[in-house]
């Protein structure tokens, strides 16, 4: 049998952000929830560092394609979010992680940048390209663990901004050019950048506009809509490593709602109706993300055949 870590994908990083994601979700029910999610996520840091140590030349393969290169923002996703995991315990080394993650992301801007964007082709634009550019608005969410709010905003307002920008790119690319396959579940990545700023201007920036915030969480959430309805088509299908665009993008608009539910209620606004709304959306990222977490690990530990 070959071996197993050798048939991990860049793709998993996605995944592993979705648990470290979930567990903040869960955190408000069970701080065992929590934990057990915590765990996860970093069982599969430990396959990609694995896989890092073992095949470095596949791993190096893997940044010359814009989809692979563009999945990999959300390994670092991951580790500002498992920071604030070990903050408790171990302050310094947390921080440290967390200080190493935002300067990892930043230098993926500038590589993405360098091979894709300025050598541009329109059939190279995927959903991912989110990730590498809004994804740092991760560094939003978690600032306030580290007492960093001030950089969390300019790392809202980089995403805010390459988000607009992206919703126009891509959006034009997937109406012109069909996406090929395996990478069509890569469309519900749709729902993550929107919700994720709405994460990082609820936990970094202030003042707040009350009419702002609802404003981004109505868009993400009938964005998120579009996203479910493509989830439901893709997921009855074969299986792809981009099924991890089931995880985080469902996790993040799921957090999103009820932060805005909190946050709003904070400015003396009451949406108590969002609430409902909330659970729902938390019930259906606990699903995907198990689902998709049993398929990654039947297929990396599985069958070899099932690799694609």
């Amino acid at each position: 049998m070959s071996d197993p870590i050798k048939r991990v994908p860049m793709p998993i990083c996605g995944v592993m952000v979705g648990a470290a994601g979930l567990g903040n979700l869960l955190q408000s029910y069970s701080e065992v929830l929590r934990g057990i999610c915590g765990v996860f996520s970093l069982f599969l840091l430990t396959l990609i560092i694995m896989k890092l140590c073992k095949y470095p030349q596949d791993v190096k393969k893997d940044f010359q394609n814009p989809i692979t290169a563009g999945v990999s923002g959300t390994c670092t996703m991951g580790l500002m979010l498992l920071a604030t995991y070990i903050k408790p315990s171990m302050m310094p080394v947390a921080f440290g992680v967390w200080c190493a993650a935002v300067i990892l992301h930043f230098i993926l801007i500038v590589y993405f940048t360098a091979k894709f964007v300025c050598h541009f082709e329109l059939k190279n634009v995927f959903t991912v390209w989110y990730i590498v550019y809004v994804g740092i608005a991760t560094a939003a969410v978690s600032a306030p663990a580290f007492g960093q709010e001030v950089f969390g905003t300019f790392c809202f307002w980089f995403g805010f901004v390459s988000l607009i920008v992206l919703l126009i790119l891509v959006t034009v690319r997937y109406v012109k050019i069909p996406v090929p396959d395996p990478a069509k579940p890569l469309i519900c990545i749709y729902a993550a950048p929107t919700s994720l700023c709405v994460a990082g201007y609820v936990g970094s920036v202030a003042p707040k506009s009350v009419e702002f915030l609802l404003g981004m969480c109505l868009v993400a959430n009938l964005i998120y809509v579009f996203a479910l309805i493509q989830s439901f088509h893709y997921i009855t299908k074969r299986f792809y490593p981009s099924w991890a665009a089931f995880t985080f993008p469902f996790v993040i608009t799921a957090i999103a709602t009820k932060q805005t539910v909190a946050c709003a209620a904070k400015l003396g606004i009451a949406l108590p109706w969002l609430q409902p709304i909330a659970l729902v959306e938390t019930i259906i990222a606990v699903i995907f993300e198990i689902i998709v977490y049993a398929r990654y690990m039947q297929f990396i530990f599985g069958n070899p055949k099932q690799q694609v």
